[in-house]
């Protein structure tokens, strides 16, 4: 490819950019009455907003329901033309239609108008004509004309369809914040995501326990916790009194410390060797708030304790990894 042409396609790439970025600012001013009133819609809805629309629009609008319903507003899009074979029975009494047409006379749109008024749902629609069929039948129109398509012939959905995005994306973020929806409400609706994870997961849910913790009194000699770390594989073991009292911890890297002077495995106590100040953590901590102290204190491994500080589990970065928190 020659340096013109090249030159060329940065140059359109750019016209497009800074085409769509107007239309999306010309927006800010129709962040008005009209949209206050489109919210007030939709936070008394006591049923889900149902998003519909046609070609492009339907896939935006397909879109703007998802982020609708993660963001703690029920949402759901129904494809226009199946609602008129079936699917309109999907929208209740309840329920609020959000309908997206840049021209506002979209046929399979109008088609069902008449039946989404005879539910007497509110309709709040997003249209690029204020005067067309579909804007005139709605309780709220938001009016998300272009100036022009960033397309050079004027006819592909571009700068019409980043503008019905952007609105989109202010209804939801308006009705989150009006309804204190919050990053622990997100991770819920999220359980599979990093966010979700790192929001929801506990210490409990991912710590060893039982016959998988290594455990020796604090009478143990060095070569009797030697064997336990051998035989439990995760580079340490905890040293307890009375059965479950946490006494200290004896890790790979005290063992290294260990070995720098001489030492008799087999009569050295565990106790004259072992970390008694050792960091611990309860079970109903987040993981990633476990994640966080072990890396603040450079160690891989946090004892979990109760509340009368008896161990009830280990948790190793390894475990962590595992689950996706690191």
């Amino acid at each position: 490819m020659s340096a013109n042409e090249a030159d060329k396609l940065r140059a359109l790439g750019l016209a497009v950019i800074q085409t769509e970025s107007q239309a999306v600012a010309a927006l800010a001013a129709r962040i008005d009455d009209t949209f206050v009133h489109a919210c007030e819609f939709m936070l008394k809805c006591e049923g889900r907003i149902v998003v519909i629309g046609m070609g492009k629009s339907g896939h935006i609008g397909s879109k703007i329901a998802a982020t609708l319903a993660s963001t703690g507003s029920p949402a759901f899009f129904v494809h226009p033309g199946e609602a008129s074979h079936g699917d309109l029975g999907m929208i209740t009494a309840k329920d609020v239609v959000l309908a997206l047409s840049n021209s506002g006379e979209t046929e399979e749109i109008l088609a069902i108008l008449p039946l989404i008024k005879r539910l007497d749902v509110a309709l709040i629609t997003l249209t690029g004509n204020k005067t067309s069929t579909l804007a005139m039948a709605a309780s709220v129109n938001i009016d998300v004309s272009v100036e022009k398509e960033a397309c050079p012939l004027g006819l592909a959905p571009t700068s019409s369809t980043t503008a019905a995005l952007v609105m989109g994306d202010a209804l939801a973020i308006a009705l989150l914040e009006a309804k204190g929806f919050s990053a622990e409400d997100f991770a819920r609706s999220h359980p599979g995501g990093r966010l979700g994870r790192r929001l929801l997961l506990l210490v409990r849910d991912i710590m060893h326990t039982g016959e998988e913790i290594p455990i020796v009194p604090i009478t143990a000699t060095l070569r009797d916790a030697l064997v336990e770390m051998t035989r439990k594989g995760l580079g340490m073991t905890a040293i307890v009194e009375n059965g479950q009292h946490v006494r200290g911890i004896f890790t790979d890297g005290d063992l290294r410390r260990v070995f720098d002077k001489p030492v008799d495995i087999h009569s050295t106590m565990i106790t004259e060797v072992m970390t008694a100040s050792c960091k611990t953590v309860v079970a109903e901590s987040l993981a990633v708030d476990a994640l966080s102290l072990m890396q603040s204190h450079k160690i891989t491994v946090l004892l979990v304790i109760d509340e009368q500080d008896n161990l009830i589990g280990v948790l190793h970065m390894h475990d962590l990894l595992r689950a996706r928190v690191v």
